[in-house]
């Protein structure tokens, strides 16, 4: 089988190293001078914050810069499989290839490889690397480069509806049975009319409701003001309700986003935007193994006709396409309009689809 595939092993490695040296060429040009671009543009931002200075822009740069290999990844992909076909193209390589009875496919099938062992890198730095890069960029972004103050893992500000009344929380802890909630206010209301507000030191779930501690309650209509060491109040709140909140998939790996979607699902919150964007953390990587199909039509064809310039075009026509193509359909799902499993997946199958049927049509 192995042989039917790769029926050379010197050319399959020949042509992988070729392609996979030209990717990481052409990424590491790409992330040099962009990331030399942007802290241009960002340093003036950076140093007029007093106490800033050298050792924040090193910071800057180590929190951008995996965004930047990560957004330009593919595109480097792209770059060196069209060059890397026009330079075997150029030099006859690919006639002799199939004088030697090598089909399209087996030419392409080291690079389509190589394609599959760079998008398994893509995804372990993603989620290894990116989500921390992610996450604390806009944190010291939204600060504007300020000093962050330690971030607040015990709970966080939370507002919850339940039914017709409203529940602020100032902090929310743990998760399920054991959350427990700080400085609750509960707004009780009846056909949009405020009845009562019920303010407690600590809230926890039970059987049928909540357990408040310290509490006071204020009912409107009267006026009348009542303090109580404990209280049980039966509600439809969940505590999936007060810990789900601000799921971010930028921000999170993907066994963190995964229970993170379910919890979100049995509180009975929207998750499709998550799922979508938990798809293309699988199916983004996965476009290094497309590219070279995209860019293939640039390795077939005479040189000497003059038409290998256009070929190399056409190639990069069909890659910026696809990237066009991902980015509006996960732009769709986010205002809910495409389902999420179409707008992860779709765009590389009709575009695997499109490169299959060139070859067949041209060389095959």
């Amino acid at each position: 089988m192995l042989n039917r595939i790769f029926p050379s092993r010197t050319l399959a490695l020949y042509t992988a190293r070729m392609f996979v040296m030209r990717t990481f060429a052409f990424l590491a040009g790409l992330a040099l001078i962009l990331m030399t671009l942007d802290l241009l543009g960002e340093s003036a931002r950076i140093l007029a914050v007093p106490g800033n200075g050298e050792a924040e822009l090193w910071k800057y740069v180590s929190i951008r810069m995996p965004q930047i290999i990560a957004l330009f990844l593919p595109f480097s992909v792209l770059l060196a499989t069209l060059l890397t076909f026009m330079t075997l193209n150029q030099n006859s390589e690919i006639t002799i290839f199939k004088a030697a009875g090598i089909s399209a496919h087996q030419i392409l099938a080291p690079l389509m490889l190589a394609g599959f062992l760079i998008a398994v890198l893509n995804f372990a730095f993603n989620e290894r690397v990116l989500v921390r890069a992610n996450a604390e960029y806009d944190r010291w972004k939204a600060n504007e480069y300020r000093p962050l103050a330690p971030e607040n893992r015990t709970g966080r500000e939370v507002w919850v509806r339940a039914g017709d009344d409203l529940w602020h929380a100032a902090a929310a802890q743990g998760a399920g049975a054991q959350t427990l909630l700080k400085d609750v206010t509960i707004y009780n209301r009846e056909a949009d009319r405020l009845v009562e507000i019920v303010r407690a030191e600590e809230a926890s779930p039970n059987g049928r409701g909540w357990t408040l501690s310290m509490v006071r309650r204020f009912e409107v209509s009267t006026g009348r003001l009542e303090t109580m060491a404990r209280q049980d109040l039966i509600s439809p709140a969940t505590p999936q309700q007060f810990t789900t909140q601000g799921v971010n998939a930028d921000h999170l790996p993907i066994w963190e986003l995964v229970p993170a979607i379910r919890a979100l699902k049995e509180a009975g919150k929207p998750t499709d935007q998550l799922v979508a964007k938990l798809n293309h953390k699988i199916s983004g990587p996965l476009s290094a193994v497309l590219m070279p199909l995209l860019g293939s039509v640039a390795a077939f064809g005479l040189a000497r006709s003059g038409k290998l310039f256009i070929r190399a075009v056409a190639g990069l026509a069909l890659g910026f396409t696809f990237f066009v193509a991902d980015n509006f359909a996960m732009a769709m799902a986010d205002f809910g309009t495409y389902p999420p499993w179409a707008a992860a997946w779709a765009p590389f199958l009709l575009f695997l689809l499109v490169g299959e049927s060139v070859l067949f049509r041209t060389e095959e």
